[in-house]
């Protein structure tokens, strides 16, 4: 019984590793359509969204299968429960991430973005992406140490997040109301990206020692 829950539990986490993982791709492929207004690449992010949902809905299956087939108890209830915040934020980067395609789309054949914003928007892409891989990867292996170190991208993301809206307020700014808010917009989206694959290092990290990240500080293990 014991091997089979572990057999599943390593499934379901491949599963949620993977929609981590198309989260990314889409992030990626949002940037380029963002920075390029490219229309055709947009249009594939949003009509392969589909994909993200299909897992997702199977992530939560497996996830209820564990629960009414292996009964799990304890740190393995924990860890299955946790599960289920981990396929909502898993499923919210790739809502994000099609948030940004559909600005692209949105505005296009105009580029969403001012010039002088897109290496913020770059920089963004790529820490998003980078972000999303530390999640799977995490995932994969459950070591705390690798979940508590999205942290450290996530910090990087908040500083462009903030430098930007300084770009906003500068009385230089001369590129209207309606790019201001696309723009406040689109910082946002990033932002909560990485916000959530910050909240799935959390998860591992309680699924793995049944504690949160300040309880393990307090304690001084890690």
């Amino acid at each position: 019984m014991r091997t089979a829950y572990r057999e599943q539990m390593a499934g379901l986490n491949s599963v949620l590793g993977s929609m981590c993982e198309l989260a990314g791709g889409a992030m990626e492929r949002s940037t380029q359509a963002l920075l390029q207004a490219d229309l055709a690449v947009a249009e594939e992010v949003i009509t392969d969204h589909e994909k993200i949902t299909s897992l997702s809905v199977h992530a939560e299956e497996q996830a209820f299968a564990l629960l009414a087939l292996q009964a799990p108890v304890a740190s393995d209830l924990r860890a299955v429960v946790s599960t289920f915040q981990i396929v909502a934020d898993a499923d919210r980067m790739g809502a994000l991430a099609l948030h940004v395609a559909k600005v692209a789309r949105r505005r296009h054949p105009a580029h969403a973005l001012p010039e002088e914003v897109n290496g913020y928007f770059a920089e963004m892409g790529r820490l998003a992406v980078q972000l999303a891989a530390t999640a799977r990867e995490v995932l994969n292996t459950q070591d705390p140490n690798d979940a508590l170190r999205l942290q450290d991208d996530d910090d990087a993301m908040d500083d462009l997040h903030r430098h930007l809206f300084t770009v906003l307020m500068d009385r230089e700014w001369r590129h209207g109301v309606a790019a201001a808010v696309d723009v406040t917009l689109l910082g946002r989206y990033y932002e909560r990206f990485a916000d959530h694959a910050v909240l799935i290092g959390r998860r591992v990290v309680f699924q793995a020692t049944g504690k949160t990240p300040e309880q393990l500080v307090d304690v001084g293990e890690y």
